[in-house]
């Protein structure tokens, strides 16, 4: 695995430019975290302008750190911040330990739902961890309930693993190995 990247590469898909985070992105983001429908299947409750803050933050640091993070997602027609995607390893308390596998994740504002924006962007960015990050599997975890989400992981490629829990939820465990 690569530690070489300090920062967000851009990326690009048909509708959406993925890129660095910037200071500008907060109060979109903020918002965006704020919101019950985005939290629900995301730790179920919206997050204070602190807890975005303290978000917002890290992701800097998983690119100078690790190599691999998250990008914010702009509508490439409007130049507006519409959500989040990429890869972390935030060494969650979790069985099985995903602890040094690239855990993949996305999240977009309410009015990008619906209309395969996500897929969009997941499909781009594994395409991206396949050719760039040299791990031999990626995760993700994902709420049983979470339908959409559900559909996103299955269409990139993410199987089944198995069934668990996180912070006394049930969670599902997806992998997904790179295209050879």
């Amino acid at each position: 695995m690569t530690t070489a990247i300090r920062t967000a590469p851009t990326l690009e898909t048909d509708r959406t430019v993925l890129r660095a985070h910037a200071l500008g992105d907060f109060d979109a983001y903020a918002q965006m975290w704020a919101d019950p429908v985005v939290c629900r299947f995301i730790g179920g409750k919206a997050r204070t302008r602190e807890e975005s803050w303290m978000r917002f933050l890290r992701h800097a640091g998983l690119w100078s750190l690790i190599g691999y993070g998250y990008w914010a997602i702009e509508d490439r027609g409007t130049g507006r911040f519409i959500g989040e995607a990429g890869f972390h390893d935030m060494k969650r308390d979790i069985k099985p330990s995903l602890e040094g596998i690239p855990e993949a994740g996305w999240v977009l504002a309410p009015e990008a739902h619906g209309k395969g924006i996500a897929g969009e962007v997941v499909a781009r960015m594994v395409a991206w961890a396949d050719e760039t990050i040299g791990a031999a599997r990626t995760v993700c975890i994902i709420d049983p309930e979470n339908r959409p989400s559900l559909q996103v992981a299955g269409r990139a490629g993410y199987v089944q693993v198995l069934r668990t829990t996180y912070h006394g939820e049930p969670t599902i465990l997806f992998e997904r190995r790179p295209l050879s």
